[in-house]
């Protein structure tokens, strides 16, 4: 039986959209949903002191790096939306944990800050919303930046962590499992990003090398079991991509050391010189000097302790991609490993910090990932954060806001072929044009 004839008309058109698309047209394919797990702190070898058969587990029977490389400032906040956004943290424009304002002086901590909708909403779409503009479902649970709008546009759902949420209690955990999993199966929805505040509040009140630490990470593994069990039990197995991360690592605070990183103990630094400062908030900081005082402030600072590291804004080193930011100030300063950063008096009192050079080891953090799209037993060399949003992007089979990353990096890692990574889908709108220009000739 010969098959109908296709005006050339109609071939010409097909191909002059997927020109303009920068996309082969192609058929509608189901989509593989997608989990992407954060284990707050997670540093890059927990996982070599402690037992932890479920994560070995996802390691054999999938993908794992030697470790990833976050982005600087290691912070939860920002590398969060790095993970979300693909975009260094100069360019996605979330800075800090802490919303400040240098004009009124407003400073929020963490948890206030996670539902300041023009700190997150600057220009940056993440990637719930471009999904959902793609017509896909998604949800946060507790992720940074999962519970304010963009553009207008919320999360299809959300889950926000209170104040005084205990990040530790296992029951809870797997309670948020089992609704993460209903949201897939009887909400359908095709993106969830799932957020546990472990290991790192352990490892900042008791730092990376305790023992209460190592029975976190048990915790984590666990609960990695648990996960996995129901991923099975809900029968996503073969369709649900599943991929474990962190957004940095953890080091040793040398809190009896005796040379210690503090501004109220340098000679000639006043902070009567200063209109603005944000200190005290692990081994890095930022100071708006009174008008015309900068040089004055930076000539007094720039030597005034070995392990401190302050530069002008425009000079601060490029690798970090941290600097060319309106919301950066103009000094911009950071301590070597293990030293915290001590203003006007010592407040600074835990056994672990992060936030250092993100070269540095002890900030390198992990990542696993396993499903039908992901190869079986494959070990990766280190990459940076910055290239998992176009990896989400493609297990999604959308199309990617402008990002710093490269989908070239995590390629490797999937199995060619699968029906679910195609270059991306065609936008709603120009898929209607098609089909009208079409149906016309």
């Amino acid at each position: 039986m010969r098959c109908p004839r296709v005006p050339l008309s109609s071939v010409a058109l097909l191909t002059l959209f997927s020109l303009v698309a920068g996309a082969p047209f192609h058929s509608h394919v189901p989509q593989n949903k997608l989990l992407l797990v954060s284990f707050d702190g997670f540093r890059w070898n927990y996982d070599q002191d402690v037992d932890t058969p479920n994560l070995d587990f996802m390691a054999q029977n999938g993908v794992k790096a030697r470790y990833m490389t976050p982005v600087f400032v290691t912070m939860t906040s920002p590398c969060h939306f790095t993970l979300v956004t693909g975009k260094y943290i100069e360019n996605h424009g979330v800075v800090h944990n802490m919303f400040y304002n240098t004009t009124n002086k407003v400073k929020l901590p963490y948890h206030a800050t996670l539902g300041i909708e023009r700190w997150w909403d600057n220009g940056s779409l993440p990637i719930w919303i471009t999904a959902q503009r793609q017509g896909l479902k998604t949800g946060s649970f507790f992720y940074p930046g999962g519970n304010v709008s963009y553009q207008g546009e919320s999360v299809t759902v959300s889950r926000k962590e209170g104040i005084a949420h205990n990040y530790g209690n296992e029951k809870e955990w797997r309670r948020n499992i089992d609704t993460v999993m209903k949201w897939f199966t009887e909400d359908n929805l095709d993106l969830v990003t799932l957020y546990f505040g472990e290991p790192d509040s352990t490892g900042h009140k008791y730092g990376p090398e305790s023992q209460e630490r190592k029975d976190m990470v048990l915790q984590v593994d666990r609960t990695v079991g648990y996960l996995r069990e129901s991923i099975d039990m809900y029968n996503l197995t073969d369709n649900l991509n599943l991929i474990i991360t962190s957004d940095h690592g953890m080091t040793t605070v040398l809190k009896n050391a005796s040379d210690l990183v503090e501004f109220h103990e340098f000679s000639n630094f006043t902070f009567k010189d200063i209109e603005f400062e944000l200190l005290d908030y692990g081994p890095n900081g930022m100071l708006l000097p009174k008008e015309g005082k900068l040089e004055t402030v930076y000539e007094t600072l720039k030597n005034a302790h070995p392990k401190l590291h302050i530069y002008k804004k425009e000079s601060f080193p490029k690798r970090f991609h941290y600097a060319n930011n309106d919301r950066i100030v103009p000094l911009v300063m950071y301590s070597d490993l293990g030293y915290v950063i001590h203003g006007r008096i010592n407040v600074q009192f835990n056994k672990g910090e992060h936030g250092f050079d993100n070269e540095n080891m002890d900030m390198k953090t992990i990542f696993r990932a396993v499903g039908p799209d992901f190869k079986k037993g494959l070990e990766v060399e280190p990459f940076e954060s910055v290239h998992v949003y176009e990896l989400l992007c493609k297990l999604l089979n959308i199309i990617p806001e402008a990002n710093d990353g490269n989908l070239k990096t995590t390629l490797p890692m999937l199995i060619s072929g699968s029906s679910n990574l195609s270059t991306g889908k065609l936008p709603l709108g120009l898929l209607m044009a098609m089909t009208l220009l079409i149906k016309f000739f």
